[in-house]
């Protein structure tokens, strides 16, 4: 579901990137003083594992392909602040690294899926845990919903922009992304009762089992992903909106792909695994800077 920059025109992208940066300046504060946070190795091998998950198209209907979104998997396992956290890192390595979204939208990229993904997809998980429904038909109906809020979300900004009318996208998008999100659920229920068994070591596991997961679908599993269009590019491609233009910059590994290696089974999977090193290292030293800007104010 990652917009790339030729589809959004006008205000959208900058009142997009407002919203974007105030969410997650309250998400830094709200996890800042949260009593339950994350191990900073924790956090790092759950983003790497989003990460590589949105790497695996599978195909859905009529030759179109959906991935995981993440959203309600990182705010389940690792709290609704730090979850959001943990995609917006994605995000922004997707966009910057890989060329998946373009720069000029990274604020509305990071609005769908962090905010929205994982913040209302993880509220409304919380909602629902409250409710008292059981945990898995919570953690099922949150992933669902979560993906039907980010296709919302991104239709209205498609229609803000002039790029298509809302009376076309809206019904386009949420048709398919329906389904796409029936695949969000199963993964996100399957993931999270993975990521939460302990056994009797289990402060290694909960390290060793999301970064290892995540190593096996980067260099494995994502050189034989679906090669078909995701949702958002399948609509794209039936109402005549799907263009290209030349980015502002050249992302190293665009398109997930080593250059010198061109389009091949090694050059996805030595990517995938850069894509993986890079958001475990980068999201440990995030999980860490917030650690140590907490002492100060649990001291005081």
């Amino acid at each position: 579901m990652h917009i790339p920059s030729e589809m959004l025109n006008g205000s959208i992208c900058p009142v997009s990137a407002a919203l974007a940066v105030t969410g997650i300046a309250l998400a830094t504060r709200f996890a800042i003083k949260s009593a339950n946070k994350p191990d900073s190795l924790r956090f790092a091998a759950v983003a790497a594992l989003i990460f590589a998950g949105q790497m695996l198209n599978f195909p859905v209907q009529s030759g179109t392909s959906g991935h995981l979104l993440g959203g309600v998997l990182a705010s389940a396992v690792l709290g609704v602040p730090y979850g959001v956290l943990a995609m917006a890192l994605v995000v922004a390595i997707q966009s910057l690294v890989f060329a998946d979204g373009g720069l000029l939208v990274l604020g509305v990229n990071v609005f769908n899926m962090a905010l929205i993904g994982a913040g209302v997809g993880g509220l409304l998980h919380a909602l629902l845990l409250r409710r008292g429904l059981h945990r898995n038909v919570a953690l099922m109906l949150a992933g669902w919903a979560s993906i039907m809020l980010a296709a919302t979300a991104c239709s209205v900004e498609l229609a803000l922009s002039g790029t298509i009318a809302a009376s076309q996208v809206l019904p386009a998008m949420l048709g398919v992304h329906a389904l796409i999100g029936v695949g969000e659920a199963l993964v996100t229920l399957l993931l999270v009762g993975l990521l939460d068994s302990r056994p009797a070591s289990s402060g290694s596991w909960k390290v060793a089992t999301p970064f290892l997961g995540a190593l096996l679908m980067a260099t494995v599993l994502s050189p034989f992903a679906s090669a078909y269009p995701d949702g958002l590019e399948w609509v794209a491609q039936q109402y005549g909106f799907l263009k290209e233009s030349a980015p502002l910059f050249v992302a190293p590994l665009a398109d997930y792909a080593v250059p010198a290696l061109g389009d091949s089974v090694l050059s996805t999977a030595l990517a995938g695994l850069a894509g993986v090193l890079l958001v475990a290292a980068l999201g440990a030293l995030l999980a860490r800077m917030l650690r140590t800007a907490a002492k100060p104010s649990l001291a005081g």
